[in-house]
């Protein structure tokens, strides 16, 4: 029997929603699975409240059980193989209609290239807004291991989009003309 959380608790685990949906489709690859993730990790967080010490971390807490579910089946479905060479998926994505969408695909895939020690580290520090302290404790390792992981990742990320200097973000040098003419 799972009770009802305290108002101002049930307040924070809905506003950790977002930002839990982001991480979990960064780790998945998928919408779909991604809910079910967040689904799963909401599940699970209230069905152990009592164990959830208040002034913590809740968003630290939340992530945490996110990332140990999204581990676990892993390690479980790792044995399925449905389309070993990516030809089906490939065949059901649409190209996009818009430049910036380009762009976005390409940083996915270079993400995606990452080892997953150093994006789940990247994503949260650099997009879910954790300082290094509390990404160590999230992925249990040490501070300086958070550091190393997302600079190499920052490092390996520029090199897979052939990022040199801040010029080379943004528009590229033709829309730039567009925009000033």
């Amino acid at each position: 029997m799972t009770l009802e959380p305290e108002p101002e608790l049930r307040e924070a685990l809905l506003a950790a929603v977002p930002s839990l949906r982001a991480f979990a489709i960064s780790l998945s690859g998928q919408v779909d699975r991604a809910d079910d993730l967040v689904q799963d990790t909401l599940l699970r967080a209230l069905s152990n409240l009592h164990r959830f010490e208040p002034g913590t971390n809740l968003n630290a807490w939340l992530f945490t059980i996110l990332r140990n579910l999204f581990h676990s089946e892993y390690r479980k479905r790792r044995r399925e193989v449905e389309d070993p060479d990516g030809s089906y998926a490939g065949r059901l994505k649409a190209q996009p209609e818009q430049g910036s969408h380009l762009d976005f695909e390409d940083f996915r895939s270079a993400l995606s290239q990452l080892p997953s020690d150093q994006r789940e580290a990247l994503l949260l520090v650099g997009a879910s807004g954790f300082s290094y302290e509390e990404a160590a404790n999230i992925c249990g390792c040490a501070v300086g291991t958070i550091k190393s992981r997302v600079n190499r990742a920052r490092q390996r990320l520029a090199l897979l989009l052939n990022v040199d200097d801040i010029d080379d973000l943004g528009p590229d040098s033709m829309t730039r003309a567009a925009l000033q003419g």
